[in-house]
């Protein structure tokens, strides 16, 4: 599942141990390096890559604040920074009008689709869910910093599971609809 792969490096760090939050951090910044490379091998241009490009750099400046200061007061906060930097990453493509879900879906889509009205119109629907997803996270998890792990992980899996499903959904609404017509 193309979704679930591009956010791996998010997914590393929710289950890495709070406590481990520097390794987690650095083990989420090596995945996203990985997936880059990946992409790079396949062909995939930047626009297939948004959130794997975001991801790195994210990681890449969570890992250096962890090891240069472990007791950081981000450190509680560092899930809802992440939600909320995955937030401006879709908020800025919905922005400059390339959805970040774009580039996913050209992937599996045949190329005469790719400029039209319509598949367009259905990635920016996708990506405003996904931008509503991290938003709603980014606030919960703010909130619930101090509180329970067990939580916070509830939040972060609801972040990804909740748009991935509609994801599915509404591909398939969208695709059912069009060979209706």
């Amino acid at each position: 599942m193309t979704y679930v792969r591009t956010f791996l490096p998010w997914i590393v760090y929710a289950v890495v141990p709070s406590g481990s939050w520097r390794w987690g951090a650095l083990a989420a910044l090596v995945v996203a390096l990985i997936l880059i490379a990946g992409q790079v091998r396949a062909g995939r241009g930047a626009d297939a890559m948004i959130i794997e490009i975001g991801s790195t750099v994210f990681f890449a400046v969570l890992a250096a604040i962890a090891f240069a200061d472990p007791h950081s007061g981000l450190h509680p906060y560092s899930a809802a920074l992440a939600n909320g930097t995955l937030a401006v990453i879709a908020l800025v493509s919905l922005a400059v009008r390339r959805p970040f879900t774009l580039g996913i879906a050209k992937q599996t889509t045949p190329r005469e689709y790719w400029e039209l009205p319509a598949f367009v119109r259905v990635n920016t629907i996708i990506t405003s869910v996904w931008t509503a997803s991290f938003v709603v996270a980014a606030v919960v998890l703010a909130a619930v910093a101090h509180g329970n792990v067990a939580a916070t992980v509830a939040v972060q899996i609801a972040a990804l599971v909740v748009p991935i499903v509609f994801t599915q959904r509404y591909v398939s609404h969208v695709r059912a609809r069009a060979r209706r017509a």
